[in-house]
């Protein structure tokens, strides 16, 4: 469901929440007609579904996005959580490279900012400190996810299930001592992000809360 036109105002407010466009004037941003890429969408409703000819690219404001796909036996498989701030689909900027992937609407409604490929990249091109914040964006991503490999293949669970952990702590606090993340994730969900069995992670969980380095509440992991 797409935004309706609410003012320059109120939409610059919301896309300058994004590095890439922090340093938009209003007269830059009316330039650009970025008002109509504002969408939308209600708890568990997809973003975009395997083999959908897809040739878009997202940024996060609010809510959750569960990525993954269907292996040959028809069972779920997350490659990762986008959380508000981040950057997902067709991230090389090339149509159509996400046949086999999903993006859905994860424990709660969403609102992001989608941009049709071809205009992205004119957008880009007019403004090239947004491609080089974009590079930066893209950089991150990468790191992301050699790091995630790197443990699949050389760390315990546990040390797996504290760099989760650790991933998911908000930006801002990510230089303090203690820090808080919204338990938004089921033991199972954590399981399919580190490659483990549920049952292995729910006891590493209590072996950390036990040792004092992790509290758990309703709604939040206290770290």
């Amino acid at each position: 469901q797409r935004f309706p036109d609410s003012g320059c105002d109120s939409t610059l407010l919301l896309i300058r929440g994004f590095d890439i466009f922090s340093n938009l004037t209003e007269a830059e941003y009316e330039s650009l007609n970025l008002v109509h890429n504002f969408i939308e969408a209600g708890k568990g409703d997809f973003i975009y579904f395997p083999s959908q000819n897809h040739r878009k690219l997202y940024f996060m404001k609010k809510g959750f996005i569960k990525i993954g796909f269907i292996d040959e036996e028809g069972n779920e498989c997350i490659k990762e959580v986008i959380q508000p701030g981040e950057v997902f689909g067709q991230l090389t900027l090339e149509k159509n490279s996400l046949q086999d992937e999903f993006a859905q609407a994860y424990k709660s409604e969403v609102s992001l900012c989608a941009f049709d490929i071809e205009d992205f990249m004119l957008l880009l091109e007019k403004k090239p400190q947004m491609a080089i914040a974009f590079s930066h964006h893209l950089g991150k991503k990468v790191r992301k996810v050699e790091t995630r490999l790197q443990n699949l293949l050389n760390k315990s669970v546990l040390s797996r299930l504290i760099n989760l952990l650790i991933q998911l702590i908000p930006a801002e606090a990510k230089n303090v001592n203690t820090a808080s993340i919204d338990r938004f994730l089921t033991h199972d969900d954590m399981a399919k992000l580190i490659g483990a069995y549920r049952q292995t992670v729910t006891t590493t969980i209590s072996q950390l809360e036990n040792q004092g380095l992790i509290s758990i509440q309703k709604n939040k992991i206290h770290i």
